[in-house]
């Protein structure tokens, strides 16, 4: 098909979330109906990568968690930020963020084990996570009771933009000078927002 790249485009373009080669594949395939074998189609991504490196443009296709899907260049990301810092804040309180980093570092974790990390009551935290399908419920522990599991979720790599959960910073990433006054959970805030952004 002459203008295949430019159906993948759109199909990229409208899609909430990044769309897997499979997912592709399958929508053309039903749209056509006709078979599309995988390298035309990685070809066809292939162009499209190439012609949104271009200065001309400032997005660019990226592999984001086994999907496809256009983000900002690092050029720009600096405006992006600043969008996302002022409309994020009111998605995610800083509770909400403690706790989003304890899960992501320590998953799967019980509830239990997120309260003796943070100290305080994360009933509500956790539901409002869940609630904006950045965790989800793993299973149950071993342990007594049975407790749920928390982990990330297919929408956590999506909204930090992460291609697997390698790319979460280390913890040696969180310099913190000797006999600092004040709690480490900021700069665990800022590693988060500098993910976002990325």
């Amino acid at each position: 098909m002459e203008q295949l790249h430019l159906h993948i485009e759109s199909l990229i373009f409208a899609a909430e979330q990044p769309v897997k080669l499979i997912e592709i594949v399958e929508c053309l395939e039903a749209s056509f109906e006709t078979t599309f074998p995988e390298d035309d189609i990685l070809t066809a991504l292939q162009k499209i990568q190439e012609r949104y490196d271009s200065d001309d443009y400032s997005f660019e296709l990226n592999l984001i968690n086994g999907g496809y899907c256009f983000l900002t260049k690092g050029a720009y990301h600096n405006v992006v930020g600043q969008y996302l810092k002022q409309h994020t804040r009111k998605m995610l309180s800083k509770s909400a963020l403690e706790t989003l980093a304890i899960i992501a570092y320590k998953q799967p974790v019980t509830k239990a084990e997120i309260e003796s990390i943070r100290g305080v009551n994360c009933d509500y935290t956790i539901q409002k996570l869940l609630d904006k399908e950045l965790v989800s419920i793993h299973g149950r522990s071993d342990g007594p009771g049975r407790p749920l599991l928390y982990a990330t979720s297919e929408r956590f790599m999506d909204y930090f933009g992460l291609k697997d959960m390698t790319d979460l910073p280390k913890l040696k990433d969180f310099q913190q000078p000797e006999n600092e006054i004040g709690d480490a959970s900021a700069i665990v805030e800022e590693a988060i927002r500098t993910n976002s952004q990325n």
